[in-house]
């Protein structure tokens, strides 16, 4: 769960240091105190994208800190050793965010700093916040084969990946043998070229790294004559003129003195014997290399014509040995294509219709999971339903194959394949009996999406080992028993997680374990945003203002402090 939230220079809020505990949290206070700068810290917290302007005025950054306790064996522990960030089970998970007014931004996990994605992939498995986003989403139709696909993960997963292999497998090569059906007439026409290419390139015989070799002896070849005058001379002021000899009775002599003073001198001795050797060593090999020393002006000629030939390809074909080569392997292939298309033809169909034929079958193995996951959903969805006040609602998750004129041939029906499959999801939905489904984007209210999104929530909080829930007015669009139902349904849900939501209802707000009011002050002309976790009497407080408005009277508290008996007797009840 979340523990501690602390925040500092983050829009109109300062510093803000929040304690958190298990069970049911309402955030609740005046329409623009700042209720959602605390779901937006929570946000960015989870990898969401930051900026500058999110900043306090006149501050350099904006920093959040969270501290979560997780238990031994939750996903989040695997997903910090895959990333190689070192983390205890037993410890605290400690994630830090800084954004600066430069618009960049810094994120630490346990101090180890981690980019944002690799926040983003943590934050997913410790905070799932649902708002006004959300409920757009549940309206298009393209977004429910993915919320299909979350419910059933366990069945569906093992068969979209074989799915995604074999997809890979037929879309490679469906490509190539796209690409051959359509090389056209003037791939023909390069045909003689690259045939005359071809020949130019394999008469010259070319050897990878042959231009350097050549031209590295082209350069001895030609200075040779000084090179002989050069080394012939070091040879003989080395050896023929005495030099070494010279060399030699400096050693005699010491060796005479060294005898009387063998601290002094005896280390210079053994510079000069160590010299004298490695001179005599390289005068031999002087002596060595000027027999070795070649005059040859045919190999020179043959090798300034082997070089000019070189050039010539170099200039066709490529600026060395071995991108020639390189290309006149490219042009062997497509000559080879052009040659033999329509065995090539052959093969590559033969090839693709059996990985076709295997893609079909995960396909439809994927889509028989999908629909036995469909129907699981909408009784789930609907059970849900009844508990907020929908008991008469029907839902169906309607599941159809993709089809398109363009689309692959397969019995008979052209597919167009997708990489999540064959198939597309819609929520059809039914408010009252006797009315046709329709799709969801068409007959449902906003009061009726909230808790058709509260109800899959609910579903999927049991699927998942996410710690964190949070609702940003979840409860938007509904009153009265509706009102009274979502409470009931969030305090349900946070037996099996933490739950947090923005509220403006009493009825939801009186089922918390926990109240927190969010407002705001004008201290020294600047105004803030505060965080007070509430008392049982500020509570009540709070309460009467949610009931009464502006001006609190001994009726509202009254009114306020029987809500909140009923809802613990309503809490006793349940748990």
């Amino acid at each position: 769960m979340l523990e501690t939230l602390s925040i500092r220079n983050l829009a109109v809020v300062e510093a803000v240091d929040v304690h958190f505990y298990p069970g049911f949290h309402v955030l609740t206070g005046e329409t623009g105190a700042g209720k959602s700068i605390i779901i937006d810290a929570l946000g960015l917290i989870a990898g969401g994208r930051g900026s500058a302007d999110s900043i306090r005025y006149g501050c350099e950054k904006a920093e959040m800190e969270a501290l979560f306790s997780l238990p031994d064996g939750h996903p989040v522990w695997e997903t910090l050793e895959r990333l190689g960030i070192r983390a205890q089970q037993e410890e605290h998970l400690v994630i830090r965010r800084e954004i600066t007014s430069q618009g960049k931004s810094a994120s630490r996990v346990n101090g180890q700093l981690v980019n944002l994605s690799m926040l983003r992939e943590i934050g997913e498995q410790l905070v799932n916040i649902h708002g006004q986003h959300e409920h757009q989403n549940l309206l298009k139709a393209e977004t429910h084969l993915g919320l299909l696909d979350t419910y059933g993960e366990g069945l569906i997963s093992p068969l979209k990946v074989v799915y995604q292999e074999r997809y890979s497998a037929f879309a490679k090569v469906e490509k190539e043998l796209r690409e051959l059906q359509e090389s056209s007439q003037k791939g023909y026409q390069m045909l003689d070229l690259y045939r005359f290419q071809l020949e130019e390139i394999s008469s010259a015989g070319l050897i990878a790294g042959e231009d350097e070799l050549l031209s590295e002896e082209r350069v001895k070849l030609s200075h040779s004559e000084k090179m002989m005058d050069s080394v012939t001379g070091a040879y003989e002021l080395l050896y023929d003129n005495q030099g070494l000899e010279s060399i030699n009775n400096v050693i005699s002599k010491l060796e005479d003195a060294v005898r009387y003073d063998e601290k002094g001198l005896k280390a210079v001795l053994e510079q000069l014997q160590s010299a004298y050797y490695q001179l005599e060593d390289a005068s031999f090999q002087l002596r060595d290399y000027r027999e070795d020393i070649e005059f040859n002006p045919q190999r020179l000629e043959d090798i300034e014509n082997r070089l000019h030939l070189i050039s010539g390809l170099r200039r066709k074909y490529g600026e060395s040995v071995e991108q020639i080569l390189a290309y006149y392997e490219q042009i062997y292939r497509e000559t080879d294509l052009l040659e033999n298309k329509d065995e090539y033809l052959e093969k590559l169909t033969v090839k693709r219709n059996g990985l076709l034929s295997h893609l079909m079958e995960a396909a439809e193995a994927l889509s028989a999971a999908r629909q036995h996951c469909a129907t699981d959903l909408a009784v789930q969805v609907e059970g849900e339903l009844k508990d907020l006040q929908m008991e008469r609602t029907s839902l169906q998750v309607k599941l159809e194959t993709l089809e398109d004129p363009r689309g692959v041939e397969y019995q008979d029906r052209r597919i167009r394949l997708t990489r999540q499959g064959i198939d597309s999801a819609e929520f059809m939905i039914s408010p009252n009996p006797g009315e046709p489904l329709r799709p969801l984007g068409k007959i449902a209210s906003g009061g009726e999406l909230s808790r058709i999104m509260l109800a899959m929530k609910s579903i999927f909080a049991r699927h998942d080992a996410i710690p964190v829930l949070i609702f940003d007015e979840v409860d938007t669009g509904v009153s009265g028993r509706a009102a009274q139902s979502i409470a009931d349904k969030l305090y349900k849900l946070s037996s099996t997680c933490q739950v947090f939501s923005i509220t403006h209802l009493p009825q939801v707000a009186c089922m918390a374990d926990h109240q927190y009011l969010i407002r705001k002050k004008v201290e020294d002309g600047r105004t803030m945003t505060e965080v007070e976790s509430l008392t049982d009497e500020g509570r009540i407080k709070e309460m009467a203002r949610m009931l009464g408005g502006v001006e609190i009277t001994e009726k509202t508290l009254h009114h306020a402090q029987e809500m909140l008996n009923l809802a613990e007797a309503s809490k006793a009840a349940v748990g």
